[in-house]
């Protein structure tokens, strides 16, 4: 049955009515995912950038959410996909419990854990955590769980051939009937209806999505990244693109990306993934670590703005447009390789990276040629003998030492726990310092204002550029997105 349309959501806190009409007019693609418009007359919800004319300002309401939107009665607009947009850049940078929520719920804990699952990784009650997302997002854990269900559903129906019983358990729902009902509420069309509207590319055995992303997107630069740093049997980079295995909740899985740039700004690039997974129920999981590995909810005109006046980093913005902070499917593997990585070049972080991956990593059947074995688990890795470690034994301990804390639970990296505590909990730790510490906030926890004042490649940058002195607090909350143009403008110069 499908909900009455209530106007509840109109006023919700830190949406302003007249901005935000004013951005629905001019069809302002930056503001899509920060927040949608509902038509009370229609029934219906969108994007801001949506091409139909625009509603008068008396017939509709602003939600923080599209599962708000959902929950207030209005369907997605089958013109302008409003639930497919990048999420919001507010959450995925913010450090609030909102942020952390929707995070840990685009990477399906909802659907594996419940809500006090949910409620247990950010320290709340399950009361107050449904409060706190109620008044912030306009919906609560649920409810936003089921948004992601949704658009999951959507996305297999449209561009797989999967049976519908097969979609529904792998977007996390819990019976068929309850799939049917979602899709009919949420979009007005049967399941049949969505998969005759649009086709995809088909591939048995596999899920070929296309991830949304803002654009600039500077795919070629985040690619060359991650080839420098690929590991031998987890990873491996071609000509336009990147695969990795990938370590799932239920069994492994791999990803293939196509990484180009698209440099036309304000509207929205389509990265093309192929995924093949041992369990579909590990499908959210899968493109939610992706999109976190691609910096996918990163707006790239508001760090642009923010930059275009600074001296030194306004020219390298405008060189780079839409450079993005790269990010990694696995908190507990970037720590360990962060580790790895002290005092010794990528090069050499690489071989040893790949040493430990032959001598202590799951290996996998995989359809990639180079792929072929998970990143060893920290429960596997704090059970090695440090002394055996190709590395200084002071390295090793504090590799074994930071696995343990990981293995036991003492230390989370999947987003959910507050930054501030994390570092701190990182610091604790023996061999840990200041440079490891920051450097898992940039790519595990994705903290736009990390700065590394001691790296020597940023060091050798701000000498190259004539910034010896400039003060990076000046780049604050962007200060990531800084270092990487500084790191990046090094490639100018070799």
């Amino acid at each position: 049955m499908t909900t009455p349309i209530t106007a509840t959501a109109a006023r919700i806190p830190g949406l302003d009515t007249e901005s935000c009409y004013a951005a629905v007019k001019s069809r302002d693609r930056r503001f899509d995912g920060v927040f949608y418009i509902a038509v009370r007359t229609t029934g219906i919800y969108c994007r801001p950038s949506c091409p139909a004319r625009t509603p008068a300002l008396a017939n509709v309401s602003f939600h923080r959410s599209a599962a708000a939107a959902q929950a207030a009665g209005y369907r997605a607009c089958k013109r302008c996909l409003p639930d497919a947009t990048p999420g919001s850049p507010d959450w995925d940078v913010a450090a609030t419990v909102a942020g952390r929520a929707m995070r840990l719920i685009g990477d399906g804990v909802v659907d594996r854990e419940g809500v006090d699952g949910l409620a247990q990784r950010l320290g709340y009650t399950a009361r107050h955590l449904s409060r706190v997302l109620t008044g912030e997002l306009g919906a609560g854990p649920l409810a936003l769980a089921r948004a992601q269900r949704a658009q999951t559903a959507r996305v297999l129906v449209e561009t797989t051939d999967l049976p519908f019983a097969d979609i529904a358990f792998a977007s996390g729902f819990a019976s068929v009937r309850q799939f049917n009902d979602t899709v009919r509420e949420v979009y007005a069309a049967t399941p049949t209806d969505l998969r005759g509207r649009r086709g995809g590319v088909r591939t048995p055995g596999a899920i070929e999505l296309r991830l949304a992303v803002r654009t600039p997107f500077a795919g070629a630069a985040l690619l060359r990244f991650l080839a420098m740093r690929c590991v031998e049997g987890v990873e491996v980079a071609g000509d336009g693109w990147y695969a990795r295995t990938l370590d799932l909740p239920h069994g492994p899985g791999t990803v293939r990306v196509e990484l180009r740039d698209v440099l036309d700004a304000g509207q929205t690039a389509l990265v093309p993934a192929r995924f093949v997974l041992h369990d579909l129920r590990d499908t959210s999981a899968a493109v939610a670590r992706v999109r976190r590995l691609l910096d996918g909810d990163c707006d790239p005109l508001a760090v642009a703005d923010h930059f275009s006046g600074d001296r030194l980093i306004g020219p390298l913005v405008r060189r780079r447009p839409g450079l993005r902070v790269p990010g990694h499917v696995s908190g507990d593997e970037v720590a360990v390789r962060a580790v790895l990585g002290q005092q010794v070049s990528v090069a050499g972080a690489r071989t040893v990276a790949g040493r430990l991956v032959a001598e202590h990593g799951r290996a996998v059947p995989t359809d990639l040629p180079g792929l072929t074995h998970l990143f060893p688990s920290a429960a596997v890795i704090a059970g090695i003998d440090p002394e055996r470690l190709p590395m200084p034994r002071a390295r090793g301990r504090a590799l074994t030492g930071l696995a343990a804390a990981l293995a036991s639970g003492d230390l989370a990296l999947d987003r959910g726990p507050d930054r501030g505590v994390v570092r701190e909990a990182l610091l604790e730790l023996p061999g840990i310092g200041p440079w490891t510490a920051d450097y898992i906030a940039l790519r595990a926890l994705g903290h736009p204002d990390v700065f590394l004042p001691t790296d020597v490649g940023v060091r050798h940058a701000l000498a190259a550029l004539g910034g010896a002195d400039a003060d990076p607090a000046t780049w604050a909350p962007w200060r990531s997105y800084a270092l990487l143009h500084l790191w990046t403008s090094l490639e100018e110069k070799s």
